[in-house]
């Protein structure tokens, strides 16, 4: 007789329910960890939050939060990659509003700007403070997370293209691109003055204006 060659069955059931309720405790423990983090730096309207923090408010073990991430920097990432998603849903249901290619991309734009705004009473510090010491550090990570956003900029390019709106020497995706690295640096760089001396900071009408210049046909 030959052995066999598979586990038994219920083997393997026990083996998988096992594994699937480790994974869901896990994905608890993190999910804790990330609300924690995330309560912390809307209460103080920054990230410069400490790890024994977020445990002490989570009501976990330091030991726990090693576990399942490396350090503050890791945290941070996956609370920046969850902004990013929820921002990319929410840009999408309000450009949808619109009908015309160009009108969705500016509602995009003009969302994006006022998300990426170094402004302390919107409350979004992980795209401001953090957003560029990211860049610097973990520049892989953060192409990686703003994938979903760019998705969303590249299908409103795309239309574009398909209209004929969009300059020929131009793909959809690197256009959406270079869109949205221009509007995030030009949101994050102006501050109470201008470069331009006028302390005037800029308006997100003059960087449509600008996005418009260089990827629509005119």
């Amino acid at each position: 007789m030959s052995a066999l060659s598979e586990e038994p069955a219920w083997k393997q059931r026990a083996v998988e329910r096992s594994t699937k309720a480790a994974r869901m405790r896990a994905e608890r423990k993190v999910q804790q960890f990330l609300d924690a983090a995330q309560a912390i730096i809307t209460e103080k309207g920054t990230t410069d939050i400490t790890v024994q923090e977020v445990v002490d408010r989570s009501r976990q073990s330091l030991r726990s939060f090693y576990q399942h991430f490396g350090g503050k920097h890791e945290l941070l990432l996956a609370l920046f990659e969850n902004a990013l998603r929820r921002s990319a849903d929410e840009i999408r249901a309000a450009a949808e509003e619109k009908v015309e290619p160009l009108e969705q991309l500016e509602v995009a734009v003009r969302l994006l700007f006022e998300s990426s705004m170094p402004n302390p009473a919107s409350r979004h510090p992980l795209f401001t403070d953090f957003a560029t010491q990211l860049l610097v550090s973990y520049p892989a990570e953060v192409r990686s997370a703003h994938a979903p956003l760019l998705a969303v900029f590249t299908e409103m390019m795309a239309r574009a293209a398909e209209c004929g709106q969009l300059r020929a020497d131009f793909t959809p995706r690197r256009a959406a691109a270079m869109v949205m690295q221009s509007v995030m640096f030009l949101a994050r760089s102006s501050g109470a003055s201008s470069e331009d001396g006028t302390g005037h900071p800029l308006t997100f009408r003059e960087v449509w204006s600008f996005c418009l210049d260089g990827f629509a046909v005119h």
